[in-house]
């Protein structure tokens, strides 16, 4: 596959616009149907994988975290993409098998920090990927919802200055950079948030706080 110089995206949803896009047309972006010649990469569901891939045998490589075909590369921006570029410097691009030069070279030249990742260790890695990710959305949306429920509205930025500055210290200074009554060990404080808490929110409060 390293013969090849360019490469199509086939799929049009948030992943393959944004890096489409990124890529300022060098790499055309085709509809998740389009059976174009050449490298492919597969910017598909993870349902969809195994039947685009057998497509293109031996020219297509695909953007799945979890899945793992044999026989099929993969490079897995661990980013959470909006169908727009974004400053992806530094952030970890996963590869599985051998992909080709020209993809390779594609993510690097927008940011992206590549590393190899065993393929039996890619559901591992995508979980705890789920943990920092989707799962942190969810507890952040449901702190707005349970507040906006009591009928406090906050002003400005809401929780993103302190999800930021949260990720801030905990980049600088890992496990030390954690806040909060869990960390102090004040009980009192604890048990007097987890009562206002309905479930299964109270239940998760404190599970979460006490690992």
């Amino acid at each position: 596959m390293d013969a090849f110089r360019t490469f199509s995206v086939l799929g049009r949803g948030r992943a393959g616009r944004a890096l489409a896009e990124a890529w300022a047309g060098r790499h055309p972006l085709l509809p998740g149907s389009a059976r174009p010649g050449g490298l492919v990469l597969l910017a598909l569901p993870d349902r969809a994988l195994a039947e685009a891939a057998a497509a293109f045998p031996g020219r297509c490589v695909h953007l799945s975290g979890s899945l793992h075909l044999p026989g099929v590369p993969c490079a897995h921006p661990l980013v959470s993409f909006d169908g727009r570029p974004a400053d992806w410097h530094g952030a970890p691009l996963a590869l599985t098998g051998e992909v080709p030069a020209v993809i390779l070279e594609a993510f690097t030249g927008l940011g992206f920090a590549p590393f190899q990742l065993p393929p039996d260790l890619k559901p591992l890695y995508h979980a705890c990927a789920v943990l920092a990710s989707g799962h942190v959305a969810t507890l952040w949306l449901g702190a707005r919802a349970r507040l906006a429920e009591a009928g406090v509205d906050l002003p400005g930025r809401a929780y993103a200055p302190l999800a930021e500055s949260t990720l801030r210290n905990i980049e600088a200074h890992g496990a030390g950079g954690r806040t909060g009554p869990f960390v102090r060990g004040d009980r009192e404080t604890i048990e007097r948030d987890a009562a206002a808490l309905g479930e299964p929110w109270r239940s998760l409060f404190l599970q979460l706080g006490s690992m």
